[in-house]
């Protein structure tokens, strides 16, 4: 039997070295600086990780470029075995193999990713991996910076309470050629804030009552936290009785029960007060001094249409000066003065106006006494001259 001969097999002892090589060369691929390549971890060093991408040699990843993160472990960032994606930084060192940067085809990706979202006015969210001077750094995909004017709503003192802490926040400015990245916390805060307020605003209704916490206190009245919006509280709706300065009623971090007055929508204002939920010393006057009654009170104040006199309490009612005495009455100082103690009786009582009237006459009149009208000082006439 002949042999038959088979011209496609060929024995590779019969092939020289730059055959060899040359066949080698055919069956890689070819990289070029800036490709993305996808590979197997197949060693992990302490300085580098070794990446199998189907190469002549492994393309190695420097621990520098596994991760944004600083001086990292690059146990703790890929395991053997682990498929990732790699940039080609140098197509060849000094042995051949291909420089990788993983945290650089990371960049690429989160880039794109981060850029969308920018144009769309969405969130992003991060963990804190880095306090530095003027804020935070944020891991987003890439290194992600928020200002510590935008960390809160307010002035934070310690920005190093973040650090490990992962935020939502707002990316407002992308510089690709400075790879700069600028985020803002307050915008997404401020958003959250002002949906929060229209919907308690929304609730509430006037007469409500509800619990809050002073917040501060001006010249003009006391502003109290109800939980997400701030309230304001009149000076004149702080107290019943007359208030010098809210912080004699009132001091900051206080827990107080107000009541709704007002609620303004558009304005986003809420009218509180505090009195409202204390009884009304003038219905307990009522309760002591009904109509009719007759009281004892003190008199403070003369004017020209009468005297207002103390019934206790800080509760000031009115004597109008036909109401002083049987007789007529020309000016209050006939009758009374600052000081001096008088029966009066309880005529009127107004609650809306919280004004009360009262009759020193009347009360005379039901005790059967009469009261003393002093006649006017009249002024000495001027001496006529003596004619000669």
């Amino acid at each position: 039997m002949s042999e038959i001969q088979n011209s496609s097999i060929f024995s590779l002892d019969d092939m020289s070295d730059e055959e060899m090589n040359s066949l080698i060369d055919g069956t890689i691929t070819d990289f070029d600086e800036g490709d993305l390549v996808t590979g197997t971890v197949v060693k992990i060093e302490h300085d580098e990780v070794l990446l199998d991408i189907g190469f002549k040699s492994e393309g190695v990843i420097p621990a520098r470029e596994l991760s944004i993160r600083k001086d990292v472990n690059p146990e703790d960032v890929v395991s053997l075995g682990d498929t990732i994606e790699a940039l080609v930084l140098q197509k060849e060192d000094k042995e051949g193999r291909l420089i990788l940067s993983k945290k650089r085809a990371e960049y690429e990706r989160a880039w794109n990713r981060v850029e969308e979202k920018f144009n769309a006015g969405e969130n992003v969210e991060g963990e804190v991996i880095e306090v530095v001077k003027g804020g935070l750094i944020l891991d987003i995909g890439l290194r992600g910076f928020l200002p510590a004017s935008l960390v809160d709503l307010r002035r934070v003192k310690d920005l190093n309470a973040y650090l490990g802490t992962r935020i939502e926040a707002r990316v407002i400015e992308m510089d690709r050629n400075r790879n700069n990245v600028v985020l803002s916390r307050r915008v997404v805060l401020e958003e959250a804030r002002k949906a929060e307020r229209s919907e308690i605003l929304s609730k509430l209704k006037p007469g409500m009552r509800l619990r809050g916490t002073v917040s501060s206190i001006v010249d003009f009245g006391a502003f109290v936290d109800l939980g997400g919006i701030d309230g304001l509280i009149h000076i004149s709706e702080l107290s019943w009785n007359h208030v010098n300065h809210p912080s004699e009623v009132v001091k900051v971090g206080q827990e107080v029960e107000v009541q709704v007055l007002d609620v303004d929508l558009n304005r986003e204002r809420i009218s509180l007060g505090l009195k409202q939920t204390t009884e009304d010393p003038w219905r307990t006057l009522v309760k002591k001094y009904p109509v009719g009654a007759i009281v004892e009170g003190t008199v403070t104040k003369l004017v020209t249409f009468g005297v207002f006199v103390d019934l206790g309490d800080g509760v000031e009612g009115l004597v109008h000066i036909s109401e002083m005495a049987k007789q007529h009455v020309d000016q209050p100082s006939q009758v009374c003065s600052v000081g001096d103690k008088v029966q009066v009786k309880v005529m009127e009582i107004d609650l809306d106006r919280r004004r009360i009237s009262l009759s020193m006459k009347a009360a005379a009149e039901t005790l059967g006494v009469e009261v003393e009208v002093k006649p006017l000082d009249k002024p000495e006439e001027d001496e006529k001259p003596v004619e000669e």
